[in-house]
């Protein structure tokens, strides 16, 4: 609990000093009011200040006015927070919450921070980096949130809102053009068609020419080329009942995206390469597997609600979605195939629950259950060119997973309210698993039916169940009523599950599997308005105990690489969190955002395939994806211009400490960086018009966000990196209709 303090008391720094400078910067004449955010995470709709949990709630309309692009954009203002791209792809989300994520997207692999569309949870990352279009708000709730949301929200949940249908048909057309050719097109229909149904339509289209390209193949590198619709139909027969029925669906033909090489080519006899040296530009490639790409995303959701009376709701939340993935990593980046990844995904989903929400005086609650029905598979080949070898792997998991979870908020004075809850989550798991060398470049699973089939490394089936209940407990006490202060505890619970790599030749053990991870979070926090309410404030401190964590570790070993997803042992993370808004003058806004984090192993069991034994390397390890510092500030200024509407001018600037990719360090680390964004923006008098410029990444940052690490000649020196998108400047043109 020392660890604890000493972040508290950072905390308490923080509230001496923020306020204080807002009082020297704040305006005494004419106050203005911050935005006062409502917010569901706990199910129910709250002010923000009033909620017991770590939230950072950004608006759709903050969002476009800063010219947010995609889901990535949260990890600059959402304090402890990784939202990225995965490596080796366009649109697979790799997510981390105060250091607990996922960076490895194989089927089967749980990830650590949930994805939510409309309260509807995404099972898998693949086509999970989401265009910020027709949204009301993004919510990120941080910290174990395994009672409300449960399944592998250990780390916590990202929640993507859409608005509901309200008020006359309108039309809406937003066109936008920029850097690399960047044309992008949405279009939106919605409204109430009489008092009983309502219907919206969004259709929108994003592309953009690399910004790289590959030198051996010529085509496009970094490139967007996607497509997303997504229709929805309300009906509301009564005040009592309301039913939404909604459809999405995300294409993406985008080209393959490989890395850049970071280290000189290397022959199988560790000599250079002709022509393999390291590229000028960090987003060219020479990369030879192909440019053949296909991501595919789709879904369907029935939401039922009856206000059975004045205190009690129930809700039916019915989905089903599924997606596919086609395409290739280069692993070497090089025109000759050193180290090549062709690769296949399919997922399938249903899922169900049932909410019964209670709102009384003093008492409040969420009860329910929950059911999933999930299916992930793939397949890949690992081809090794200058060996004239091939590894098949293939397989799937399917899961079968229900729960029942309750929350109740009690009142016990009018300043003090104490929650309790809890969740019991049984997963039953069936994983198989095949892995078989081949001679010949590429194996019969990607058409190369000459291929000589060779040594059989994997081919098992294996069932297990994992099951645990997650508490959470808080207390909030109303200071004042500008003024909160809360403390919590809460437990996190990720799945067990199967290797999908699994080499039982090298790792016998690997067909058991891995076991579930945990976590223990201790959390305390202030949240409040100062100054006439011109300032908002919310604090936060915390302390975890990470247990059994899981880890995928790929050794090279000989002519193969060993890979393990094990449960290394344990952590602890302690930390700070800052963020809120100011009205600094009638026309001047400000919001900040303030992250610390320390995390360190205290024990890593690993399996050590050079020596034949499993060893402790804590003090050998970090946490991968979590630097110790970020943080960002925004200011907004808006300027009246009568009947000719209104200009607003939006800097920002946000910071992110140096980090590492993986738990080993390596020279892929990336040093701390600063990105500096800006926007201005033209809104008609009547709403119905706006013309935005847009410029991102101002300062040409050049900043790693992935990586692979083989090195060596075997695997022709192998390391390669991924990089944040450069300087762009987009001009956009909105009108309602």
């Amino acid at each position: 609990m020392k660890a604890f303090v000493k972040a508290a008391l950072f905390a308490g720094a923080a509230w001496s000093a923020v306020p204080a400078l807002a009082q020297a910067q704040v305006a005494a004449e004419e106050p203005g009011l911050v935005e006062e955010l409502v917010v569901t995470a706990r199910r129910r709709e709250e002010s923000l200040k009033d909620v017991p949990v770590a939230v950072t709630a950004l608006s759709g309309e903050r969002l476009a006015a800063t010219g947010a692009v995609d889901l990535t954009t949260l990890q600059q203002s959402t304090p402890n927070t990784t939202v990225q791209v995965a490596r080796g792809s366009n649109s697979t989300l790799i997510s981390f919450i105060r250091g607990v994520g996922q960076q490895d997207p194989l089927w089967g692999f749980e990830p650590g921070v949930g994805l939510y569309i409309d309260d509807v949870y995404i099972a898998r990352p693949q086509g999970a980096v989401l265009d910020i279009f027709d949204i009301e708000r993004v919510e990120v709730l941080r910290g174990p949130q395994g009672t409300l949301y449960g399944r592998n929200t250990i780390g916590g949940a990202i929640k993507y809102v859409t608005a509901k249908i309200e008020g006359e048909p309108e039309l809406k057309l937003k066109g936008q053009v920029g850097s690399y050719d960047q044309r992008d097109i949405v279009a939106s229909a919605k409204g109430r068609v009489n008092d009983y149904v309502g219907v919206g339509l969004t259709w929108a289209s994003f592309n953009r020419d690399g910004f790289g390209k590959n030198i051996v193949t010529g085509a496009e590198h970094y490139d967007k080329d996607v497509t997303a619709a997504r229709a929805t139909l309300e009906f509301t027969p009564t005040e009592d009942l309301f039913f939404r029925l909604a459809g999405d669906i995300v294409t993406d033909r985008s080209n393959p995206r490989h890395g850049h090489r970071e280290l000189p080519t290397l022959n199988v006899l560790g000599q250079p390469v002709p022509g393999g040296e390291v590229l000028d530009d960090v987003y060219d490639t020479r990369a030879g597997s192909g440019d053949h790409n296909f991501v595919e995303a789709r879904g369907v959701s029935f939401l039922g609600e009856w206000n059975v009376n004045d205190v009690i709701t129930l809700k039916s939340i019915s989905a089903y979605r599924a997606g596919e993935t086609e395409g290739t990593i280069d692993f070497d980046a090089e025109q000759a195939p050193y180290l090549d990844i062709p690769a296949r995904y399919n997922d399938h989903q249903f899922t169900q629950e049932l909410q019964l929400l209670y709102s009384g005086d003093r008492l409040q609650g969420v009860f329910g259950v929950y059911y999933l029905n999930a299916t992930a598979a793939g397949a890949f080949d690992t081809v090794l060119g200058q060996l004239n070898t091939t590894t098949a792997t293939a397989g799937h998991v399917d899961t079968e997973s229900w729960s029942v979870f309750g929350d109740v908020s009690y009142d016990v004075t009018e300043q003090l309210s104490l929650s309790v809850g809890g969740r019991y989550t049984r997963d039953e798991k069936t994983g198989q698993v095949y892995r078989q060398n081949f001679t010949g470049l590429k194996s019969p699973l990607f058409g190369n039916n000459l291929a000589v089939p060779g040594l059989l490394r994997s081919n098992f089936t294996s069932s297990d169940t994992y099951e645990k209940f997650t508490p959470r407990v808080s207390a909030s006490y109303e200071i004042s009523p500008d003024l909160t202060g809360y403390v919590s505890y809460s437990q996190g619970f990720k799945s067990g599950g199967f290797d999908m790599r699994a080499d039982q030749i090298l790792t016998p053990d690997s067909a058991d599997g891995y076991q579930p991870e945990k976590v223990q979070s201790y959390e305390g926090g202030l949240k409040g308005y100062f100054f006439d309410r011109r300032l908002t404030l919310n604090t936060a401190v915390f302390y975890a105990k990470y247990e059994d964590q899981q880890v995928t570790i790929q050794t090279p070993v000989g002519t193969s690489i060993a890979s393990q997803v094990l449960n290394v042992g344990k952590s602890h993370m302690y930390g700070l969190e800052v963020e809120g808004s100011a009205v600094l003058a009638d026309s001047l806004t400000a919001n900040f955002s303030l992250g610390y984090i320390k995390a360190e192993f205290d024990e890593y069991q690993a399996f050590n395939p050079a020596t034949g034994q499993t060893e402790d390397f804590a003090d050998s390890r970090v946490f991968q994806n979590t630097p110790d510092w970020n943080g960002s500030v925004n200011l907004t200024y808006t300027h009246d211009l009568g009947d000719n509407g209104s200009i607003a001018f939006i800097p920002s600037a946000s910071y992110r400490s140096s980090f590492n990719m993986f738990e080993v360090p390596s020279i892929l680390d990336q040093d701390g960086y600063w990105l500096v964004d800006a926007s201005v923006v033209w809104t008609s008098a009547d709403d119905k018009y706006r013309v935005g410029l847009h410029g991102r990444n101002l300062t040409d940052e050049e900043y790693r966000i992935g990586g692979y690490n083989f090195p060596g000649g075997l695997f022709g020196n192998s390391v390669t990196a991924y990089y944040g998108p450069p300087r762009t400047v987009t001009l956009s043109l909105e009108a309602k209709f």
